[in-house]
């Protein structure tokens, strides 16, 4: 089942949608796959740091040629660093510390750090004309991944992102800083749905991005 608030399908139909390739980072255990092949994508990267859930990530996901999948984080800078991991089921574990997270879900603890291979989505080497579609999931660092795209960027027609109203993650990137950057590439926010849990205010949500 996959995790996207708003359904792919009702994506495509509602906004025409040509989907060629998706690159998906934050890719967790890759519970989008399923409606990606369903709708005849073709081309699939997905990006997940933390050493456990990629191994689940992997096993979980066919094997082919055209299904890449990377153990690395994406942002604006080459190396390693430390990701806070959480005990529930991994989806929440980012490079920010926790804001909002921790009242939102209270449920949710961070118990520990795991170091973790980063990188820019510029230096990975793959046949950008592939892909056109990017999906990212990245507990407020979206900014900084996409700083780290810039070359990517002029190749892909729709982002669906999460994005925050909020300090769901401490220093996160706010939507409004989001819209303003994609703008540079021509991207306009069409529509944004909201999560249904976040305790009667605008916490975070989902979005898509298209030119």
């Amino acid at each position: 089942m996959d995790t996207m608030l708003i359904k792919l399908d009702w994506l495509i139909r509602e906004y025409d949608l040509d989907i060629q390739g998706v690159i998906h980072i934050g890719a967790h255990h890759g519970q989008e796959y399923e409606a990606y092949a369903d709708h005849g994508v073709q081309n699939m990267m997905f990006f997940e740091p933390v050493k456990s859930t990629y191994t689940e990530l992997v096993n979980r996901l066919p094997k082919s040629k055209n299904i890449k999948t990377y153990n690395i984080a994406l942002g604006n800078e080459v190396g390693v660093r430390d990701m806070n991991i959480e005990n529930h089921k991994g989806q929440s574990n980012s490079f920010l510390e926790p804001g909002t997270h921790l009242e939102l879900r209270p449920d949710i603890q961070f118990t520990g750090k795991e170091e973790v291979r980063i990188a820019k989505l510029d230096c990975i080497p793959f046949d950008r004309k592939l892909y056109n579609m990017i999906n990212i999931d990245v507990q407020g660092f979206e900014l900084e991944v996409f700083k780290g795209a810039v070359d990517t960027l002029p190749f892909i027609d729709i982002i669906y992102a999460e994005v925050n109203f909020e300090e769901v993650y401490k220093d996160c990137c706010l939507v409004g800083v989001l819209d303003k950057f994609l703008s540079r590439f021509d991207f306009k926010r069409v529509f944004t749905r909201d999560s249904k849990n976040a305790k009667d205010r605008k916490t975070w949500g989902d979005a898509l991005y298209v030119k």
